[in-house]
C-alpha cells in the first residue's frame, strides 16, 4: 500500500541516488526505533508536521518515491534556507536551486545537513489548494536513512535508523548528464567480434558511395563468398558502408556464425554476397 508521488521532472533520480556509498560512521545518533503520526490525505498521501532549521511545523507530504526533499518557497524564506539571499523567485514554479537544510526534523527523527529543492510545484500547490497547506515533499534523503513501517490503521511511521547516509541525488544525476554529453566528444573505438577477412580504405577526396575493398585474405570467410580486392563495398548486413567507421560498426554488430549479406559494386553492377564470419582468435 506505498503511496507514491511522481514528479516527472524528477524520475530519473532514485536510482542515481541509491548508487552512493553509505557511510555509517556519519549517520545520525539517534536512538530508535522512532514512532511519528501521519495524516492520510483524500488524495492517499500521507503528511508530515516538519520542523526546517528549527522553524515550523510545516506540513509535506512523505513520499517514499520522490528521490529528493523539496520545499516551497515561502517555508525555505520563513526557515532561512535562503540565507537573506535571495529576495524572490528566481526561476519558473518560484525555482531558487537546491539549498541545504541545517536540521530537518519529523517528531524525534532528526537529520542534519541534508540538502532540497526550493521550488513552488503545481502538483503540490493543487493538492494544497485542495486539501489544505502543503509545503512541499520529505523524500529520499531523509527516509532513505531509516528502515520505515507504515501503520495505516494507527496512521503512524516507525522509523530505525539504518545507518547509511545517502548521496546527493541531484549531483549525481547532473554528473550523469554531464558525464554523456561529454562521452560523444571521445573516439568511439569498436572492434568485430567475428571475422571476415578483408580491409577497406575511403582515400581522401573519394565521395562516391561505399568503400574501396583494397584487401580480401585468401583463406577467409569474405574470399569464401566471392569478395575480390577492387570490389566497392555499399552496404554490411544492410547497413551503410560509407565510411571506414562504418565499416567497422556495421561488421562488429553481426554474431559469429550468422549469415550477413554484402552488397558490393563490381563492374558498374550491384552483387550480392552472403558471408558467415568465423570467430576470432
Amino acid at each position: 500500500m506505498r503511496t507514491t508521488f511522481a514528479l516527472a521532472l524528477l524520475a530519473a533520480a532514485p536510482v542515481l541516488a541509491a548508487s552512493q556509498e553509505p557511510a555509517p560512521d556519519k549517520a545520525p545518533k539517534t536512538a530508535g526505533p522512532l514512532v511519528v503520526p501521519f495524516e492520510l490525505l483524500d488524495s492517499r498521501h500521507m503528511a508530515v508536521q516538519v520542523k526546517l532549521n528549527g522553524k515550523g511545523p510545516y506540513r509535506l507530504i512523505f513520499d517514499t518515491g520522490a528521490p529528493m526533499n523539496l520545499v516551497s518557497s515561502r517555508a525555505a524564506k520563513e526557515s532561512g534556507m535562503l540565507d537573506g539571499k535571495a529576495k524572490g523567485p528566481v526561476g519558473l514554479f518560484g525555482a531558487m536551486g537546491q539549498k541545504k537544510v541545517q536540521t530537518l526534523e519529523i517528531g524525534a527523527a532528526k537529520v542534519e545537513n541534508t540538502s532540497a529543492a526550493v521550488l513552488d510545484h503545481p502538483y503540490v500547490e493543487a493538492l494544497a489548494e485542495a486539501l489544505g497547506p502543503l509545503d512541499g515533499i520529505v523524500g529520499f534523503p531523509f527516509f532513505a536513512r531509516y528502515k520505515t513501517t507504515i501503520d495505516y490503521k494507527k496512521k503512524e511511521l516507525t522509523l530505525v535508523p539504518n545507518g547509511y547516509v545517502p548521496g546527493d541525488a541531484m549531483e549525481a544525476m547532473m554528473s550523469k548528464m554531464m558525464a554523456a554529453q561529454s562521452a560523444g566528444k571521445n573516439p568511439r573505438i569498436v572492434g568485430p567480434a567475428a571475422l571476415f577477412g578483408f580491409a577497406v580504405e575511403k582515400p581522401k577526396g573519394d565521395d562516391g558511395p561505399g568503400v574501396a575493398v583494397v584487401e580480401v585474405l585468401g583463406d577467409g570467410a569474405a574470399a569464401k563468398a566471392g569478395l575480390k580486392a577492387g570490389d566497392r563495398l555499399l552496404t554490411l548486413d544492410g547497413r551503410w558502408t560509407d565510411t571506414v567507421g562504418d565499416t567497422f560498426l556495421a561488421a562488429s554488430l553481426v554474431r559469429v556464425g550468422r549469415d550477413a549479406v554484402l552488397v558490393v559494386e563490381r563492374g558498374g553492377k550491384e552483387v550480392r554476397l552472403t558471408v558467415r564470419p568465423v570467430r576470432g582468435v
